[in-house]
Order: structure tokens, then C-alpha cells, then sequence
């Protein structure tokens, strides 16, 4: 049984689908007239197609269609048999079902520009599918003992507002050419890492299919962008790595760790709104780490670059602290916390430099 050339297979299809279909989408958006157009507060200097989210869809749903299909071919040990769990199966399907939903929500967005309330409503929608098939945080695994099992009433909540956190902030952070889809990138490979360390290969399908869409997308998404990935690339990105996070076995931990930057930021951004009496989703006060790195004086390409790193460095950490599921190291526990006081930190110091360079 060897796994590889099957993951491989996936990734390479997802990126090549992507990358392909995302030509056509970027020609078809400037004909259908689906053009993000530059607002204040923004750095984009021209209009620019928003329909690369298709794309991406499109190249999910091809790998893991081809990756089912010859799954059999490359999971099945000849001692014990098929080496996937059949509740996996229902879960990820769970997450393919909660696509689609995105694009009606997508569709109404382009056309439309839909308000706060409207698309909160749309996500909250798309988080409910994967939740009712099972895709859930059960457990909550803690340094000092055993997992933390949650009552139904509790971890229903808790799995939506998961679901629908990841998206917003994943939307959130989408403001320059390449950073949401390169962030992502990296936190898809980390959870993909992840499972397959722990021979989940089954489960590491998923996450290493959303690597291979993020890579593709890259390709015509870098600076200079030729096209955007609009709402439905965005959720999709949210949306995946949700997923990927609590299928196989909740890896909250990891997920936050290596997605620290755009999670914290989305709620300094809201702390920072709240407090000066502004609503919490209002736009175009350039609030986010990455507008105020380039009122700093970077460039597009070295924001973008610089939160790379960042995301590279707390990828590498998280991996290095490679503990099982049900007993995560104090060691884990202490990155957490350190990533997030030297994230406020530094977020706290650039506002308070932005401030006064904007004075």
C-alpha cells in the first residue's frame, strides 16, 4: 500500500484543473461583466475579474472525484483490507454538499454585493451541511488529561461558529494579490501534513486537494493579479480549512496556530471597530495587518511575502510540536499562547505606528 502517487495524483490535478479553468474564468468575467472594481481604502488599482472562486471549485471537485474513484487502487492493505473509515467518507461528502452551497451565495454576491446580514445568513447555511453529517468538534484535547467531550447542545454551536469564523476570516484577509489563496496554501499543507503523519490518508485527501486549488489559483492570482477570487473562492478557502481542521479528529490547535495571523487580526480588527463605535463589519479603514504594513511603506509583493513567512514559521512550529490528537504537549499549548501575545503585540504596535504616520 503506498499512498503517495494518490495524493500526488489529487494535488496535481487540483492545481492543473484550477490554474486551466481559471483562464476561462478570468476571459468569461470580463465578457459576463463579474469585475471587482478599486474602492476606497483598497490597494487595487483596476477593475479585475472576480470569478477565479469557480475555478477553484470546479478543481475540488474534479480531484477528490478522480481521488474516490482510485482510491481503492492505492488504500487497500492486502493483510486488512480498505484502510478508510466509513464515517470519514460521510463527512467529506458533508463538506462537498456545503460547496455547493457556496455558489448561490457567491452568484448573489457578484451580482449584487450583498450587505453583512444577508451573506452571515448564507454562511451560516453553508455551515449547517457539513455539521449535520457529522463534521463536528466532539472533543476539545487538553495537556492536563483526557479530551474534553462536548454535549451535542454545545458542540453544534461551537462547530458552526467554526465554520463561519474560518470564512470570515479568510474573507477578510483577502485584500492583496496572493495573500489569501498563499496563507491558505500553507495551512492546507500543514493539516495535510498533519493527517498523513498520523496515517490518516483517507482524511489527508481533503486538505492536501485544497494545497493543490490554492497552488493552481496562484498561478494567475499572484502580483500582478490577473484575477480575483471573489466570494467564492474565499468561502471556499474558509470553508476547506474549517473542514480539514476537525475531519479525522478536531486539530483546532494546529489549525490556529498555523492560521493565527488572518484569526487574529480579523478580531483585532473587530476590537478596534467596536471600540471607536463602528460597526464590526464596516470596510475601507485599511484596520487589517496587511493595509497597515503597506501604509508602512512595503510594497504589495513585500506584504505579502513578509505574512508568508510569518505563516511558513508557524506552520514549521506546529508541526514540530507533533503530538497525537488526544494528547496535545504542554509545549503546544505554550505556542498558542505565545503566537497570540506576539501577534496583538505586534498589532498593537503597528496600529499605534499607522496612527501616527497617518497624522
Amino acid at each position: 500500500m503506498n499512498p503517495v502517487p494518490w495524493l500526488l495524483l489529487a494535488f496535481a490535478v487540483a492545481a492543473g484543473t484550477t490554474f486551466g479553468v481559471a483562464v476561462l474564468a478570468e476571459r468569461y468575467g470580463r465578457r459576463l461583466g463579474v469585475l471587482d472594481v478599486p474602492r476606497p481604502g483598497e490597494v487595487q488599482r483596476w477593475s479585475v475579474p472576480r470569478t477565479g472562486g469557480y475555478a477553484m471549485l470546479i478543481g475540488l471537485w474534479l480531484a477528490l472525484l478522480v481521488g474516490y474513484l482510485l482510491r481503492s487502487r492505492f488504500l487497500v492493505d492486502p493483510d486488512v483490507g480498505p484502510v478508510w473509515n466509513p464515517d470519514d467518507d460521510m463527512r467529506v461528502l458533508g463538506l462537498v454538499l456545503g460547496s455547493v452551497c457556496i455558489v448561490p451565495l457567491a452568484v448573489l454576491d457578484d451580482r449584487r454585493r450583498l450587505g453583512p446580514l444577508p451573506q452571515l445568513v448564507g454562511q451560516l447555511l453553508i455551515a449547517c451541511v457539513p455539521v449535520a453529517f457529522g463534521l463536528r468538534v466532539n472533543s476539545i484535547a487538553q495537556p492536563f488529561g483526557d479530551p474534553l467531550d462536548l454535549p451535542i447542545w454545545l458542540n453544534l454551536p461551537i462547530s458552526v461558529l467554526w465554520f463561519v469564523g474560518m470564512m470570515n476570516a479568510i474573507n477578510w484577509v483577502d485584500n492583496m494579490d496572493g495573500l489569501a489563496g498563499g496563507l491558505a496554501f500553507a495551512g492546507a499543507l500543514v493539516l495535510f501534513a498533519r493527517a498523513f503523519l498520523f496515517t490518516e490518508y483517507s482524511v489527508a485527501l481533503f486538505p492536501v486537494v485544497l494545497a493543490g486549488v490554492c497552488l493552481g489559483f496562484l498561478g494567475r492570482n499572484r502580483p500582478p493579479a490577473s484575477i480575483f477570487m471573489g466570494s467564492a473562492g474565499s468561502l471556499l478557502l474558509g470553508f476547506g480549512l474549517a473542514g480539514s481542521g476537525i475531519l479525522g479528529g478536531a486539530k483546532l490547535g494546529t489549525a490556529v496556530l498555523v492560521l493565527g495571523v488572518p484569526i487574529l487580526d480579523a478580531g483585532w480588527v473587530i476590537f478596534r471597530r467596536v471600540t471607536r463605535g463602528a460597526r464590526p463589519t464596516i470596510g475601507g479603514d485599511r484596520e487589517h495587518l496587511p493595509m497597515k504594513l503597506h501604509d508602512l511603506g512595503l510594497s504589495t509583493g513585500q506584504t505579502v511575502l513578509a505574512l508568508y513567512v510569518v505563516s511558513a514559521v508557524l506552520g514549521i512550529i506546529g508541526l514540530s510540536l507533533h503530538t497525537p490528537p488526544e494528547a496535545p504537549s504542554i509545549d503546544k499549548l505554550y505556542a498558542l499562547v505565545g503566537m497570540a501575545l506576539v501577534v496583538l503585540v505586534v498589532l498593537a504596535a503597528l496600529t499605534v505606528a499607522v496612527t501616527r504616520r497617518r497624522a
